[in-house]
């Protein structure tokens, strides 16, 4: 018997396969035919991003603004951030001519001399004299770079070097010995040797020498404190009365005048400042004599002030009770030059 025998899936399958296959069977159909991504994209193959997709990216305030909206917006900004720098250009300029047309104080235009003088109030409200400098360990100390040549005459004698000392009270302790008449201005004074300093009480400390420009150096000194030099030879005094430096400085007159023996560098210090515990008249560093370029035989180390005030190979020394000139002060620099 060879009756073919059909069976229930056979029949179903044929009734789809007609004209009267429904939707859902084509759809499936359809999606047979769909071809296969592969199961390894290649990486190196980016998707192409539209204008569209990059607006449909955006956050914030252009968030769902179309193309055209967004183009709008950015030359809106760029016209706006045109205006506020031209503005401030014009600001910048009006404000240069302004300054340039001041006065001047002193060689300063008067605005900047403002600053300077606020600078200055600010850092001696924060001066103290209990107030130091950080010391370092010797070992760190090395030799700063030769920096400065004002008042360097290098036709200078060191042996033929004396230090002429002005504006001392008849109380002090110079005596007679040595003294001179300034003949410029008419004051007495004396003169030393640098035996003479080496013989008060010898101080060593390791602190930093800052300049103005940037740089700073760890450096090992031996001097004297410029306080017990004015405690041995006696400032002139506010009320005439004999100066005493350790229990009543403020008697005494307000600065001291420093200058090379050319007078071609000077600086002006305030006396507490000058009288500041760190405040040495230098003539050894790093465990050697001061060599010329350094202002042998004698200079000033400050380290409570900017290089420009720690003036080399000082030639006079003045008390006084008017501010005295400053060499970079009248160029423009704060003249008190703290840190």
């Amino acid at each position: 018997m060879n009756d073919k025998v059909e069976l229930p899936h056979d029949k179903e399958r044929g009734e789809k396969t007609g004209e009267g296959a429904n939707a859902e069977d084509r759809e499936g159909a359809a999606v047979q035919t769909r071809p296969v991504s592969s199961a390894n994209p290649d990486p190196s193959k980016k998707p192409v991003e539209t204008a569209g997709d990059a607006v449909s990216k955006i956050d914030g305030p252009l968030r769902g603004k179309t193309e055209k909206e967004v183009l709008r917006q950015a030359i809106i900004r760029s016209r706006r951030s045109f205006l506020v720098a031209g503005a401030a250009a014009l600001g910048g300029f009006t404000g240069w001519r302004w300054l340039n047309s001041r006065r001047l104080d002193d060689d300063i235009l008067w605005p900047l001399r403002s600053t300077l003088q606020v600078n200055e109030q600010l850092a001696r409200d924060y001066f103290k004299t209990t107030r130091v400098a950080p010391t370092f360990p010797p070992s760190t100390a090395k030799e700063p770079r030769i920096n400065g040549t004002e008042g360097m005459d290098t036709d200078f004698d060191p042996a033929s070097w004396r230090l002429r000392v002005l504006g001392l009270s008849e109380y002090g302790g110079s005596g007679t010995q040595n003294m001179f008449e300034d003949p410029g201005t008419g004051e007495n004074g004396i003169t030393l040797g640098l035996e003479d300093i080496k013989q008060l009480p010898r101080v060593e400390m390791v602190t930093e020498l800052n300049c103005i420009e940037g740089w700073s150096q760890v450096v090992q000194w031996a001097g004297t404190r410029l306080s017990d030099f004015a405690a041995k030879y006696g400032p002139v005094t506010m009320s005439g009365a004999p100066p005493d430096v350790e229990k009543n400085p403020e008697d005494l007159v307000r600065y001291v005048s420093l200058e090379t023996p050319d007078n071609g560098y000077y600086v002006g210090l305030d006396m507490p400042s000058a009288l500041h515990p760190q405040t040495l008249l230098c003539y050894e560093m790093n465990g050697r004599p001061l060599s010329p370029a350094h202002g042998a035989p004698l200079r000033l180390v400050i380290p409570v002030k900017y290089g420009i005030k720690n003036i080399k190979r000082i030639g006079t020394i003045r008390f006084t009770d008017q501010r005295p000139a400053d060499y970079w002060a009248e160029r423009g620099y704060d003249w008190y030059a703290g840190h």
